[in-house]
């Protein structure tokens, strides 16, 4: 007499695992959020703008979603808004990379504190994913050692050669407050 233990086993493991197949098929929506791309255009830019404009481009490819705001600031001697839209559609998505590919490096500072400090006063309610692109480490001491550093307290940094980003979270303190509240609590 053959068993059809085996099958059983088979069977019911396909069945229960089924209802998880369509789940991970679907990706969850999310909120739209704000996105804050402020990029180095001091004359370092352009050493390493390839470098630059291709990670920022798979980031972006990675981040952004239907309904995102997003918001391209060039940090040069002033820092200046380039781009300001919303996604919805690829060729919103293309108008947001053609902003920042035609950069080109001029002048020896950027501005990142005053680009930062901007960013932060357009944050609404909503999350956001703020990236700062700097060619080089003088071009971030103005944002490190003036009166933005303090939004940088959540902040990570990301090192390449020649390049860094940083990936900050603004106006969060609340936010981080009331979930270390939650966890110690």
């Amino acid at each position: 007499m053959k068993t059809t233990y085996p099958k059983v086993v088979l069977i019911l493991a396909v069945l229960c695992l089924f209802p998880f197949w369509g789940y991970a098929q679907q990706s969850p929506a999310r909120s739209p959020i704000n996105v804050n791309l402020i990029i180095d255009s001091s004359s370092l830019f352009a050493d390493v703008k390839t470098e630059i404009i291709n990670w920022v481009n798979a980031r972006l490819d990675q981040v952004l979603a239907q309904g995102d705001r997003v918001t391209v600031w060039s940090a040069g001697p002033s820092a200046r808004v380039i781009y300001s839209g919303t996604i919805n559609s690829q060729s919103d998505r293309d108008a947001v990379k053609s902003s920042y590919r035609e950069l080109s490096g001029t002048g020896s500072s950027a501005d990142f504190s005053g680009a930062l400090r901007e960013a932060a006063e357009l944050q609404t309610s909503t999350f956001s994913y703020t990236l700062l692109v700097s060619a080089s480490p003088q071009s971030l001491s103005s944002v490190l050692s003036g009166p933005q550093a303090n939004l940088l307290r959540f902040s990570r940094v990301e090192e390449f050669p020649g390049w860094r980003v940083i990936v900050v979270g603004l106006n969060i303190d609340t936010k981080v407050r009331r979930a270390a509240a939650a966890f110690f609590n």
